[in-house]
């Protein structure tokens, strides 16, 4: 298996991919040099796809209303902003580059293609972010009686 599906192979989300499938998105996928303190994306951006982390550490900080402290992800093959994957959709949240990053592209349009090609590919992809977004629903739920009495 070639670098880039490696990465991808190593990355939790796209444990849904078989071989060939690894290989095609990491034939399209770009890999990116971040320099410490660049902006991946900023919130209100919609990113064209989502990105892997190879090497490095990035801080996210969400915008607006979900405001919070701002949490790091440095482990080898977190994605960043799997739904990227699938929706054209501004993010409300930042990230920033802690440390130089490496980071592996994958874009919205290949993964898109890959999904039309095989539909289980999209059926997985879809399960596994409605498990992703009940997860964090789950976890917001101790915060809304919070939020209702403010």
């Amino acid at each position: 298996m070639d670098d880039a599906a490696g990465v991808l192979a190593r990355a939790d989300f796209f444990d849904i991919c078989d071989d060939e499938q690894l290989r095609m998105l990491g034939f399209a996928g770009d890999r990116k040099h971040f320099a410490a303190d660049a902006v991946i994306y900023k919130a209100g951006d919609a990113p064209a796809g989502a990105f892997v982390l190879i090497e490095g550490t990035v801080k996210a900080r969400h915008e607006g209303a979900e405001a919070g402290k701002p949490y790091a992800l440095s482990e080898p093959g977190s994605v960043i902003s799997p739904t990227a994957l699938i929706l054209e959709k501004p993010r409300p949240v930042t990230f920033t580059a802690v440390t130089d990053c490496e980071l592996l592209f994958v874009p919205r349009t290949a993964f898109l293609k890959l999904a039309r090609q095989y539909p289980e590919l999209a059926q997985r992809a879809a399960q596994r972010i409605e498990a992703d977004l009940g997860r964090y629903m789950h976890a917001l739920e101790p915060l809304k009686g919070r939020m209702k009495g403010a």
